[in-house]
């Protein structure tokens, strides 16, 4: 159980979360002069999807005279963040540490290569799965006389937005881990809220995703599965829930 000792200050806390954000973001810097250096390998990267899917006279385009220097640079600030992810989750776990108990504190590696598998898994699911079928589908619309010639500051802001809010959502299990840890969810009140759980899963797909119902299903999709495994995870990691004393009787 957390010792008296470890109860600290607000002020020591805040201390805390800035010596943890400041360790962040130097690692993050340091990712970024990285990435830039090999911005052009993660642009034709990160393009590769879409260029195998378009059209024949169909091109990425700089439409402003800026744009291309810009959009290098927040491509490779996106990669060094995506890069940076298990030192940041790291960073996380040692930040909430203290008001964990001292066998859980051992858990500090498995928190970091789990939730860094959930990331980069739902990165990849995005890339893999979710870019081929999601841009093969909108490029069908240019055919004929249409032509598409797509920015490539929207696209990044478009595929960064999927990329990132996959690999959030795919960290679902791990969140409700801490939940279930501290008694704040139990598996049987996630059984007994699914049906309003999938109402705000479709909300936050809507929000997560561009305006079209393709990309909202086919992150919905993973969604509802990952809300039954947090169930699961719920009810293994989770307190004992308090059997009602009617219930003992029965």
């Amino acid at each position: 159980m957390p010792n008296v000792e470890d109860k600290l200050p607000l002020t020591a806390h805040l201390e805390e979360l800035r010596s943890r954000l400041i360790k962040s973001l130097v690692v993050v810097v340091l990712a970024f002069i990285v990435c830039y250096s090999q911005s052009k390998y993660i642009f034709d990267f990160i393009t590769a999807p879409l260029v195998k899917v378009l059209p024949e006279k169909s091109s990425l385009a700089i439409l402003k005279l800026t744009e291309g220097f810009f959009t290098e640079l927040k491509l490779s600030l996106m990669a060094a963040v995506f890069f940076s992810m298990p030192f940041i989750l790291y960073q996380l776990w040692k930040f909430i540490a203290p008001g964990l108990y001292a066998h859980e504190r051992r858990y500090v590696v498995s928190f970091v290569i789990v939730s860094s598998i959930l990331f980069f898994t739902g990165a990849l699911f995005a890339y893999y799965i979710v870019f081929p079928f999601g841009f093969q589908f909108f490029l069908s619309y240019a055919k004929g006389y249409v032509i598409a010639n797509l920015s490539i500051q929207w696209y990044l802001s478009f595929v960064v937005r999927l990329i990132m809010g996959f690999g959030i959502i795919f960290e679902l299990p791990v969140f409700t881990l801490f939940l279930a840890k501290m008694g704040i969810v139990t598996a049987s009140m996630m059984k007994k809220y699914r049906r309003y759980a999938i109402v705000v899963i479709f909300i936050a797909a809507a929000i997560l995703t561009p305006p079209d119902v393709f990309t909202q299903m086919m992150m919905a999709g993973p969604l509802l599965l990952l809300y039954e495994i947090s169930i699961f995870v719920a009810k293994i990691f989770g307190k004992k829930e308090n059997i009602k004393k009617e219930d003992i009787y029965d």
